[in-house]
């Protein structure tokens, strides 16, 4: 039988594009706040036995953690059968490890919670470092979606003689898998961060690739404040102004539009997030993977 999707508010873009690529059924139901801000969850789809496939990527996750897991859990009660998470960004994966004392792995304790929402899930990119792999820290089964090659078939399409170039060591290999995709050269940057909005960025020699478009192309624009600075060296550099790529569009605070004014030729980001930079688009692989885990 067709699984059900719900998408929960925010994701009804791309909930439609998945049942629109995949054939899936989109659900109906009633999602609203009591005037307390209480989550009040209401069915109007039977989900007696039928697979269900909820959609929310968890920027703001707060806000949003809460609604999408007593969805799972009012579903589960209503007798559906499996219930997965296609999550584009996934929250909480920062705290990896205790940097201080009194702190806790959180990331350890939000697998916990959403490993007990769904029974499978799906994500882009999520910022894996001292954690290697979502095995380790979540019980269920996950979907690891790349976004390189959605990256790379847009800067193939939309970029002239493109000039890769990373935001720090740590994104050398993923930078470089981009370019490979699109098969331009590529260099990384090295950066300082010393607080969340105090970031410093040195630039190698670029000379050897004057003429060419610099693209910018980090996994997560919070701040923007590690682009803003790299937009500035590459600049000084004597190189033309950079396009700006990021796979997920925080933008806190009034973030994107500093980063428009720092002299881009312009941003474009994946549509985990929905966002006005959402240029690049990742529905038809999450759809693949989420259909890899539903046995389609």
């Amino acid at each position: 039988m067709t699984p059900l999707l719900f998408a929960l508010p925010g994701n009804e873009t791309l909930g439609a594009d998945l049942c629109r690529l995949r054939g899936w059924e989109q659900g109906r139901w009633e999602l609203r706040a009591f005037p307390d801000g209480e989550s009040h969850v209401r069915f109007l789809s039977d989900v007696a036995g039928r697979d269900l496939v909820l959609v929310c990527s968890l920027d703001r996750p707060n806000d949003k953690t809460v609604p999408l897991y007593l969805t799972a859990c009012v579903a589960r009660e209503l007798g559906a059968a499996r219930i997965g998470l296609v999550v584009p960004y996934l929250a909480y994966m920062r705290q990896d490890a205790r940097f201080h004392g009194g702190e806790g792995v959180t990331a350890q304790h939000f697998a916990r919670l959403l490993g007990m929402a769904g029974d499978w899930l799906v994500t882009v990119d999520p910022h894996l470092h001292r954690i290697h792999s979502l095995d380790e820290i979540y019980a269920i089964p996950t979907r690891v979606v790349a976004a390189a090659p959605a990256i790379a078939a847009w800067v193939g399409a939309h970029v002239c003689n493109p000039l890769l170039i990373g935001p720090d060591e740590e994104s050398d290999q993923w930078v470089g898998d981009v370019a490979r995709l699109v098969g331009c050269p590529y260099t990384t940057l090295r950066k300082e961060r010393r607080g969340d909005r105090d970031v410093t960025v040195s630039v190698p020699a670029l000379a050897q690739w004057r003429g060419r478009t610099p693209v910018l192309v980090d996994d997560i624009a919070s701040t923007a404040r590690t682009m803003i600075a790299a937009v500035a060296r590459v600049r000084e550099a004597g190189m033309d102004p950079p396009v700006c790529i990021a796979v997920h569009a925080l933008f806190a605070a009034d973030a994107y539009a500093e980063l428009q004014a720092a002299g881009v030729a312009g941003v474009a980001c994946t549509n985990t997030i929905a966002h006005a930079s959402n240029r690049i688009d990742v529905a038809p692989l999450l759809g693949v993977a989420a259909a890899s885990l539903l046995g389609e």
